[in-house]
């Protein structure tokens, strides 16, 4: 299924903001982390200008799902805004129960598709499903390929919001979330002086980000908006 490929960096509603910047200096030289990306002299620039930057599991999944279905082919000011009026109808973050309860011509005014309130709805049947086993405990040790195709199984959850859960629900360290035009269009601004780029080409360049191409991304994604 394709969701929104081509949406919004997928950051709107992180507490830590648009690209999580420290605002400090730059990352430690002896994090493992910065040491692989440091071997690739375009990557540390990065890192040198941004600081660290990171890459941690969500306090709570399914919020983080609903924030990426919100998200779907948004801009991130519009998702933001979105988002905020979202959570104000459900009556606070996020849950199952909360989804299902909410009326549906209040989501619709707070700015979501029909669709997308099904969207939201089917996500939040899925969570409250016992043998579905989407959170980060149930899906400890299931290959990142294995966990899109479970998210999938749901209407209103492709490709790019199944990466989007990966990276920023499960906080999995090596993803490479090629589906997000910021993701290449960032690579291409970096690496190629915004000139295009094949995703075979793309994928090349991020191997020296391995096994943490999460972090890169991340980083391709705050010089991006930068």
């Amino acid at each position: 299924m394709d969701d929104g490929v081509d949406g919004t960096i997928d950051l709107a509603a992180d507490a830590d903001g648009p690209a999580a910047k420290s605002g400090g200096p730059a990352a430690d030289v002896d994090d493992p982390v910065i040491e692989v990306l440091r071997e690739d002299p375009t990557m540390a620039t990065l890192v040198d200008r941004h600081g660290p930057l990171d890459v941690a599991p969500a306090d709570d999944e399914f919020a983080r799902l609903c924030t990426s279905i919100v998200n779907q082919q948004l801009s991130t000011a519009s998702a933001a805004a979105i988002h905020e009026r979202f959570v104000e109808v459900v009556g606070g973050d996020p849950t199952p129960e909360r989804v299902l309860a909410a009326d549906e011509a209040a989501l619709r005014e707070a700015g979501l598709s029909g669709t997308k309130v099904d969207y939201l709805r089917n996500a939040a049947a899925a969570f409250r499903d016992d043998e579905r086993d989407l959170t980060r405990e149930e899906l400890a040790g299931v290959s990142d390929e294995a966990v899109v195709d479970r998210l999938t199984e749901i209407t209103g959850v492709g490709e790019w919001t199944a990466r989007m859960y990966l990276v920023f629900a499960l906080g999995r360290e090596d993803v490479l979330p090629l589906g997000d035009l910021a993701v290449r269009k960032g690579i291409e601004l970096v690496y190629n002086g915004g000139e295009s780029l094949s995703r075979a080409e793309m994928r090349e360049i991020a191997e020296a980000w391995r096994p943490y191409r999460s972090y890169g991304t991340r980083y391709i994604w705050a010089e991006y908006e930068s």
